[in-house]
């Protein structure tokens, strides 16, 4: 698999053009799984492990990878899946989600594939509150057409790892967050944790916050209130949006931002999983004003009020 992982660092340039890598593999069962390759540092065989006692049930272990302690979770189990015996045809996946690095125990790895984010789809209102799915695609795969399911990390880890909302009182900015009060955000994210953990943080200070599921959905709400003549500025504050979703990331989406005139001076924070670095050089390619890494509701309020401070000293 290394071989297969060896170029994932040059395919960033697929960012930006609305497209992805996904990584398939099973969890010995015939269907098919994936997560963003971006998201993955490498797979590697079942390492030894370390039982932790008193850990979630989820949790196969601890490794020990290059001085690392990485935490492997049964991605299995945590997909509510019967749990299966270790065995010769399983892997580990190192990911790196939200600044921390964990591996997944699965099965068998099949491939990468190149898609356009216009492929991928939400999953269906019948597949209820309770799936862990955050998308899904159809590839062709052996010469047949193959459901892929697409696994919504963030909220299986934030059912092993509880994410703390509480705003810290150090950084609340009394005489700005009184004018916070009752203005509106856009938030953009295809994970119901995710956009759960950031309507409950700007709540703490009075944020209002409308919400879409993906950057096409955004992107006609915000195309709509142009048309209806609203001034894009006086009907949100600003907008928060997650890079990876179905059919229009966030790059995308803050490119057809910028490109529109009517909308162009929409504030824009990338609220995104993926590596720091990586993304603060796409920001300045795709023009967002400010980027933070996902579950941080100080960074959340931090970067509401900074742009509450810009509108009131007249920075539109």
């Amino acid at each position: 698999m290394s071989g297969v992982l060896a170029s994932v660092d040059q395919r960033t340039k697929l960012v930006g053009e609305n497209r992805l890598e996904l990584l398939l593999f099973q969890l010995n069962s015939q269907q098919i799984f994936a997560m963003n390759v971006f998201k993955v540092r490498e797979v590697i065989p079942v390492p030894q492990m370390i039982q932790m006692p008193g850990s979630h049930q989820h949790l196969c272990g601890v490794a020990s990878l290059r001085g690392l302690s990485v935490p492997i979770v049964d991605l299995r189990r945590a997909i509510k899946m019967p749990p299966a015996p270790l065995g010769e045809n399983q892997n580990v996946i190192i990911t790196e989600y939200n600044r921390t690095v964990q591996g997944f125990l699965i099965g068998p790895v099949l491939s990468i594939t190149n898609l356009s984010w216009a492929e991928i789809l939400p999953p269906p209102n019948s597949a209820g509150k309770n799936n862990y799915l955050t998308a899904f695609t159809q590839i062709e795969l052996e010469g047949k057409k193959q459901i892929v399911e697409i696994i919504d990390v963030e909220k299986v880890l934030a059912e092993i790892v509880s994410y703390d909302i509480k705003v810290s009182k150090e950084i609340l900015d009394d005489e700005v967050n009184t004018h916070l009060v009752g203005k509106k955000v856009l938030i953009v994210d295809d994970s119901k944790t995710a956009r759960q953990q950031i309507r409950e943080s700007l709540l703490q200070v009075g944020v209002e916050v409308i919400e879409r599921q993906d950057g096409l959905q955004a992107l006609r709400l915000l195309k709509q209130w142009a048309d209806e003549g609203k001034t894009i500025n006086d009907e949100i504050l600003m907008m928060f949006t997650d890079a990876e979703m179905p059919e229009m990331d966030g790059y995308m989406l803050t490119a057809e931002v910028r490109a529109d005139a009517r909308l162009k001076d929409l504030f824009i924070t990338l609220n995104t999983s993926l590596s720091g670095n990586f993304n603060e050089a796409m920001v300045e390619k795709v023009g967002c004003n400010r980027f933070i890494s996902k579950f941080q509701p100080d960074m959340l309020i931090k970067c509401a009020q900074e742009r509450m401070r810009e509108v009131l000293e007249g920075k539109r």
